[in-house]
């Protein structure tokens, strides 16, 4: 290059480009040599468009990367270089009309696939950019090229500018308009023959043999779905994100598809940025982070699945709101209370109230904390003297992430199953509760292996009494984190033969299926939720019914799981006589794969319904690993858990210490009142269990978290509290009644006696039976809720048992009165009898079976 440079300061990039040309450059090394070397071989620019202005020279003052003692330009501005000879070198392509190879005027291209015909030259960027999917420039761009990149991802338009600049659509977007011919007037980087478009300047070609273009879109303000209302152009600062939940649609975002997801989880908030991003929030994050809503103006980019409208733009967010009431979460004046309980001697991971109204706990024995035993008992009635409050047991093998059940045996025993590693793995052992409260229970654990054994070795299993009063046995791992083990197997185990079935389902969705929900249905058929699938089985072939939807996860990734590792939590909700509506089951919280995000959300469905669905109700707060206690009163108690993370050692934070009551007999949006707080981080290997006096038992937390000095961040918890719920805390006196039968046959009519209402008559009073349940991982075993009918005459009430196995399968629940909101005091009542003869099994030397 000959002649001197000129050097001039000139505002760039305010109504696009200042200087145009087929090619550009950047690097580290950057100075003014460099750029000017790379233009003389590549042809940088013939002027200075699109409103290109001179500004002062004081505005180009960032430094050259390559040379600190050189200006290059600054935010919005460049230094320009003119050259003022007369011997300009010719471009290696491209540049058509400015240099190049001397072949003429490009003109569009004809040897074009079918069905792909020329569209014409458009202006592009007057209001914004016409193509509505870059794809890029390339060195070797061609017409052909172009089209075969959109006619890959099923694309009717392609596009060329600038000589190497690809761009696909449906349609041209942001009000674009035919231009001269003559301005596409650039070869092809790869075809200096081929025009491919121009500074501004688009050639567009097409396969339908038309080009629609759209008008300059404008925020959707009419036709919103719900009671969404537009509100405006919202500032998101550069690398912060002010609404929390990102969904990223790239070819199919529009303002009505995000606000339609975000009201479906419950969010009131929604936001459109860079076109394709969705957001869901509520209005208290802007207020947070103190968002400004700015001019419409500045959110200008077209929607990909809706071109007419404008999804946001960069780091500003088309925002809607939602004019009403989603969420009605409750606040009480009487929340309850939590309560310190006793001091603890073992941090259980499996908490079971035994029908002797003591607390059994079972913890890592071998290798949890160093010289336990890994079990005890405490009675309640003796929590005031500690020296007598717990009494020490004994397993044999570690029960490390075992399954429990309570037999529907006479005695009410329970069973232990799988365990950590090797023989633990097929443990079964079996506890028979005794004695009376006030008094140390003599019994212990039995346990004889390899006489008594699982067919399968199991960790994380769950176990269920089927209505035909056999045991279920699904689920889990070979070992401590070893393969899975994608079956099912029952006990007693046959003489010589085997009970084991494989399911597929399992092992395809392994390892996020751990610990699965297991729930009997009125039919008897079997529900199984697992990750975020659920099924039915049969009940005797175990071949799969009916699949259900799957359960919605979080409202930005519908992989959300609910099941160990991810781990939420599921109970049945109650069942009223006569028993004609279809069994529901409520699901709540879990986590997400990878990022650890807690699911803030609850789903509900009924799978025996003609066409169930997940109905989803969101949570005052995110929680993972959370615990479900089924109340007497027919609400469900959630606790326990993290905000963040999945459920093992040292992978969730942010523990949530707030109780919430969820009750089923209000409407939709208004299920969820927010309880007391705790102190205690109760998070992974925490449990809550219903006592027979109404309160909830809340112990254990082992998540092994610590801080960078190795001190513990969340400790190991021996503390034990209960919490207090409303129904106790109002200063009510609980109801009492007499239960002369403990024994009842389904469908018959039972007596309860001097019965004793220190509020109400009869004409409101209640009566509930809660299943026993054994409680570990946010699953508890055993669950059921069910409201039977019932008749009072003066102080005796008749009450009708529940007609069937598939209503209650046969098993031990804790029988309330509720006088009005207050509960009595539960004793317990077997339903349904032991049909398996469980009371007869082991038949083996080191157990003691009840007998029938």
């Amino acid at each position: 290059m000959v002649g001197p440079p000129e050097v001039a300061s000139r505002t760039d990039n305010t109504n696009g480009r200042a200087l145009v040309g087929p090619n550009y450059n950047s690097g580290d090394s950057m100075t003014v040599e460099s750029c000017i070397t790379f233009c003389d071989a590549h042809v940088c620019g013939q002027a200075i468009l699109n409103g290109g202005a001179p500004a002062p020279a004081g505005d180009c003052n960032m430094v050259c990367a390559g040379n600190p003692n050189q200006f290059c330009g600054g935010p919005n501005r460049l230094n320009v270089y003119n050259y003022t000879g007369t011997d300009l070198p010719a471009g290696p392509g491209g540049g058509g009309g400015g240099g190049g190879d001397p072949v003429g005027q490009p003109t569009p291209a004809t040897d074009l696939p079918t069905p792909w015909t020329y569209g014409g030259c458009w202006v592009d960027n007057a209001f914004g950019r016409i193509g509505p999917v870059e794809k890029g420039g390339r060195p070797d761009q061609t017409v052909a090229t172009c089209i075969a990149q959109c006619a890959a991802d099923g694309y009717t338009l392609a596009g060329i500018e600038y000589a190497n600049e690809c761009f696909c659509g449906n349609t041209l977007v942001r009000g674009a308009v035919p231009a001269v011919e003559s301005t596409c007037s650039m070869g092809c980087a790869g075809n200096n023959a081929q025009a491919c478009g121009g500074p501004a300047r688009l050639s567009v070609y097409t396969s339908t043999g038309e080009v629609v273009a759209l008008p300059v879109p404008v925020a959707q303000t009419t036709e919103l779905p719900g009671q969404w209302e537009y509100r405006g152009c919202l500032v998101e600062a550069v690398g912060k994100r002010i609404l929390p939940n990102q969904i990223l649609w790239p070819t199919n975002n529009s303002a009505v598809a995000c606000m339609e997801q975000c009201a479906k989880f419950g969010f009131t908030a929604a936001g459109l940025e860079y076109g394709e991003e969705c957001y869901c929030g509520d209005p208290t994050d802007i207020v947070a982070e103190n968002g400004v809503f700015v001019a419409d103006s500045q959110c200008d980019t077209p929607c990909p699945g809706d071109p007419l409208h404008i999804c946001g733009s960069g780091n500003r967010l088309t925002t809607y709101f939602w004019n009403g009431v989603m969420n009605d979460w409750k606040r009480p004046a009487n929340t309850g209370r939590y309560e310190f309980f006793v001091p603890g001697v073992i941090i259980p991971l499996i908490a079971t109230v035994g029908v002797n109204n003591k607390v059994t706990f079972l913890e890592k024995h071998g290798t949890g904390y160093p010289n336990t035993t890994g079990a005890y008992e405490l009675d309640i009635s003796l929590a005031h003297d500690f020296s007598k409050a717990w009494r020490e047991m004994h397993v044999q093998t570690d029960v490390f992430c075992a399954g429990s059940v309570i037999l529907p045996d006479k005695a009410g025993r329970q069973i232990n199953v799988g365990g950590w590693s090797l023989e633990s793995t097929f443990g079964v052992r079996l506890y028979t509760p005794n004695g009376v409260e006030g008094v140390n229970s003599t019994n212990d654990w039995e346990e004889n292996y390899p006489a008594l054994k699982l067919q399968r070795g199991r960790w994380y299993p769950t176990a269920s009494v089927l209505s035909n009063g056999t045991i279920l046995i699904m689920g889990g791992q070979i070992g401590s984190n070893d393969r899975p083990e994608p079956s099912l197997e029952l006990l007693p185990k046959p003489v010589g033969g085997s009970t084991v079935v494989h399911l597929d389902w399992l092992e395809r969705t392994d390892p996020n299926n751990l610990y699965p929900f297991i729930v009997i249905l009125p039919s008897q058929n079997i529900f199984v939720g697992y990750y975020n699938e659920a099924r039915i089985l049969d009940r005797n072939t175990f071949e799969t019914i009916k699949v259900l939807p799957n359960m919605p996860g979080a409202v930005n990734n519908f992989l959300g799981g609910r099941t160990y590792p991810l781990e939420g939590a599921a109970v049945p909700l109650p069942q009223h006589a006569p028993y004609d509506d279809p069994l529901e089951i409520l699901v709540c919280g879990g986590s997400t794969s990878g990022g650890g995000f807690a699911i803030d959300n609850c789903v509900r469905s009924a799978p025996e319904a003609e066409n169930p669905e997940w109905i989803i109700e969101r949570m005052p707060s995110r929680r993972v690993m959370p615990c479900m206690v089924s109340m007497p009163d027919g609400t469900v108690m959630i606790m326990n858990g993290a905000h963040h993370g999945e459920a093992g050692f040292g992978l969730a934070e942010d523990p949530n210490l707030t109780a919430v009551l969820y009750n089923p007999y209000d409407p939709v949006g208004s299920r969820f009142s927010i309880l007391g707080s705790t102190i205690v981080p109760r998070m992974y290997h925490s449990e809550a269990t219903l006592l027979p006096d109404g309160r909830v038992l809340v112990s254990g937390s082992d998540p092994q978290t610590n801080l960078p000095d190795g001190t513990p961040r969340y400790p190991q918890e021996f503390r034990i509290e209960v919490y207090v719920p409303p129904y106790l805390s109002e200063g009510r006196t609980q109801p009492t009644y007499d239960l002369p039968q403990h024994d009842w046959a389904y469908g018959q009519t039972y007596s309860i006696t001097n019965v004793h209402l220190f509020h109400g008559t009869s004409a409101n009073m209640r009566v509930s039976l809660i299943g026993a349940t054994s409680s570990t991982h946010g699953n508890t075993m055993g669950a059921r809720t069910i409201f039977p009918a019932f008749k009072c005459n003066g102080a005796t009430c008749d009450i009708i048992a529940p007609r069937d196995a598939g209503v209650s399968p046969p098993g031990w629940h804790m029988l309330f009165i509720l006088d009005g909101p207050t509960p009595s005091v539960a004793k317990w009542v077997r339903i349904g009898g032991d049909p398996a003869r469980l009371g007869e099994w082991p038949n083996l030397p080191g157990f003691t079976p009840p007998g029938m």
